[in-house]
């Protein structure tokens, strides 16, 4: 296969036949986290009932995971939010000091979907922050230190439905509840896989040459979309500076679980596990099916976002 990581040879690793029967149809898009000795998957579970929750999946080796007993105990949205929330989904998960911060997407089914912000200590008890961003906004991913003094955010404003160009954006905030300061980031590339639609997907990854952002890509066709994974390293001071991008995608639909399922030919990410040995796992759903995990060394994913271009021809050079 042309992907520069390498999928886990017992791939999809969780299924929707990991949980009890009659539960739900699909798994897909964790959040994803080591805690206390184990791996930590926050899973969005498509349930019977015709919505989605959270529910954890745990790990001693990366590799094999088992549910909790139950769902996440997900805490109700406030009632002064004016916000009803049908549904939570995509979470991206960072630890900041001894708190973990859960940027998600809050879906109303009148009225679309926004960004929310909860945050746990010990992923039992969860406690709700804000509501964070005006409708028609998702993929948010908080980056794991303040930058000039504030944190930092991505976040995908779309402008239309689910086929209008969109892309990258970065918000600021001084109490993780108000965000402003909003400016474009990464953008849409034209005559490349990613040039109509992209998205944060794990939380920034701090690297000498400054911040490393894994994103996910969407391309359309004339019989669907395809979507897939790209990385991009961002100035240090300046996040919203794109230094370097790499040129072709670092995990492409090519497995016959991330071609056919629910919605066909995706891998989606929310999470990126920087190991000890210099190797990122990277768990994702195929497919809004099933979740599977691939790896690369952290210095190859970064080494592709400064290789030279292999084909020229019409390609404007970002």
């Amino acid at each position: 296969m042309n992907s520069l990581m390498k999928r886990y040879e017992g791939n999809p690793i969780l299924t929707i036949d990991d949980l009890p029967k009659g539960i739900g149809y699909y798994i897909l898009n964790p959040g994803a986290i080591k805690f206390n000795g184990e791996y930590l998957l926050l899973v969005d579970v498509f349930h019977v009932e015709g919505s989605i929750c959270f529910w954890i999946a745990r790990s001693k080796d990366g590799y094999h995971f088992k549910f909790d007993p139950a769902p996440v105990d997900w805490p109700e949205m406030p009632a002064d939010t004016g916000w009803e929330e049908h549904g939570c989904y995509d979470p991206r998960i960072t630890k900041i000091e001894d708190e973990y911060f859960i940027f998600y997407g809050s879906h109303n089914n009148k009225c679309g979907t926004r960004i929310a912000l909860a945050k746990t200590k010990d992923f039992v008890k969860f406690e709700h922050v804000a509501l964070t961003s005006e409708l028609n906004n998702r993929n948010a991913a908080l980056f794991p230190e303040k930058i000039n003094g504030m944190y930092c955010r991505f976040e995908r404003p779309f402008p239309g439905d689910e086929f209008s160009p969109c892309y990258m954006w970065m918000s600021f905030s001084k109490d993780l509840e108000f965000w402003g300061k909003h400016r474009e980031s990464l953008l849409p590339r034209p005559g490349h896989w990613d040039h109509q639609k992209i998205g944060a997907g794990a939380p920034p990854i701090r690297v000498k040459e400054g911040w490393l952002e894994i994103y996910h890509a969407v391309n359309p066709t004339c019989d669907g979309s395809i979507y897939m994974l790209y990385a991009a390293i961002l100035d240090y001071k300046e996040p919203w500076r794109v230094i370097a991008r790499s040129k072709y995608p670092l995990l492409f639909p090519e497995a016959e679980y991330e071609q056919k399922g629910r919605v066909r030919n995706v891998v989606f990410t929310c999470n990126a596990i920087l190991e000890d040995d210099g190797m990122v796992k990277v768990y994702y759903g195929a497919a809004d099916t099933c979740i599977g995990v691939a790896e690369a060394p952290l210095d190859e994913i970064v080494k592709s976002c400064f290789e030279p271009y292999r084909f020229t021809l019409g390609l404007k050079k970002q």
